[in-house]
């Protein structure tokens, strides 16, 4: 074994994935390369005409396999998607029939990708895991803790998506990428002769859903389902209702487009509501949220946040974030408390707090409301200094 141990490298075939692989091969790891099948493209539907996009393919697969060949290490291709499905697939769908606004990244990172690959590496002797994100873990021996901490090309900061990950995982997690820009890692691969990935486009749909209709989705995938849900009504804040929709599951919260209603102004879904098959539209002003509760959380910095912390939140990926005060309540629920209200927070979405570079935790939004003035005020005096540094 290397004097710097035995990693399993997850590959996608993508350019940040195989540069992992080589950098870290260069540094002086053993790296063993690992690509999982989380899908089947030929059940994904989409109409796509055979074109394979994204992870998962084909070609991606054999782009990870030869990079691996020809830089010396051993390439396993593993097949989770039973797994994957049972997890992620099904609560996508289930978020989306519960009036929810789902982030399947997070969950597939959690509770999917980062336990698949540790059993593998332990199987595979490997102390280690390595991905392509844009992250750094970094050990504080005063807090004896793992930190997550951001990306330093905050363009392509992932830590968002990595919040879930518990000590445990964070511990034995490499992310190579996190001191480097996207620039440098492509003339990286360019250095490399990664020749085939150095110019790869990136891939921002969502794996099992390669066309990027999430309602074209639940439509193939619950039977029966338009004709449950169409024709429901579409009301202002106060019950008047002004058209019908095609289903609440086919809609999410700050949608403009698609509602086909003529009231001469523009209006947004500002809430909707599954029991009743009801969307609520309204003006800008009404997506305005200053509070929310977020359960299922995973606390990074820090083992508890029972006193009240100022913090810097955002609310869903690439948010740029803004000042908070947040606090667990007595049944571990996150609550957060914005100094000024945020446009269009989502119930599904996950609430993700920084202390300046470093993740202080995060969890699934479940309700959002309004601020009393003591929370607005003590957020607002308390969170600047939490602001991340400038890009």
């Amino acid at each position: 074994m290397s004097a710097k141990g035995r990693v399993l490298v997850a590959m996608s075939g993508g350019v940040d994935s195989s540069v992992t692989a080589v950098l870290l091969a260069e540094q002086g790891y053993e790296v063993v390369g690992i690509t999982m099948k989380t899908w089947d493209y030929s059940t994904s539907g989409g109409g796509n005409s055979g074109k394979e996009v994204g992870c998962c393919t084909l070609e991606s697969i054999n782009d990870a396999r030869a990079i691996a060949l020809r830089h010396g290490f051993t390439h396993f291709i593993v097949d989770i998607r039973e797994e994957f499905g049972d997890w992620v697939i099904e609560r996508f769908t289930n978020e989306y029939l519960a009036g929810r606004t789902p982030n399947p990244c997070v969950l597939c990172n959690t509770h999917i990708k980062w336990a698949a690959l540790l059993r593998r590496a332990d199987d595979l002797d490997c102390e280690y895991i390595a991905t392509g994100h844009y992250a750094r873990v970094q050990h504080n021996e005063e807090l004896d803790r793992y930190l997550l901490k951001r990306g330093l090309d905050r363009k392509k900061d992932q830590s968002y998506a990595l919040w879930g990950l518990p000590q445990e995982h964070l511990a034995r997690s490499i992310f190579p990428l996190g001191t480097y820009e996207k620039p440098e890692i492509r003339q990286m691969a360019s250095d490399f002769g990664l020749d085939s990935v150095a110019d790869k486009p990136d891939s921002y749909e969502i794996c099992f859903v390669p066309d990027n209709d999430y309602g074209r989705f639940l439509r193939d995938r619950v039977d029966g389902l338009e004709e449950r849900v169409s024709g429901g009504d579409i009301v202002l804040s106060d019950g008047t209702v002004v058209g019908q929709h095609d289903g609440y599951p086919f809609y999410t919260i700050g949608q403009r487009r698609g509602l086909d209603l003529a009231l001469g102004r523009r209006v947004y879904v500002t809430n909707i509501d599954p029991d009743t098959n009801t969307i609520t539209v309204g003006p800008k002003d009404e997506l305005m949220q200053q509070t929310l509760k977020a359960g299922e959380v995973n606390l990074i910095k820090y083992p508890s946040l029972k006193e009240e912390r100022p913090a810097w939140g955002a609310i869903r990926y690439n948010d740029e974030g803004a000042g908070c005060l947040t606090w667990q309540d007595d049944d571990d629920m996150l609550n957060v408390a914005f100094a000024e209200p945020r446009r269009a927070i989502t119930a599904g979405q996950s609430i993700v707090l920084y202390e300046g570079e470093d993740v202080l935790g995060g969890g699934w939004i479940h309700e959002v409301g309004t601020a009393d003035e003591r929370e607005a005020e003590t957020a607002a005096a308390n969170t600047d200094a939490m602001a991340p540094a400038a890009a």
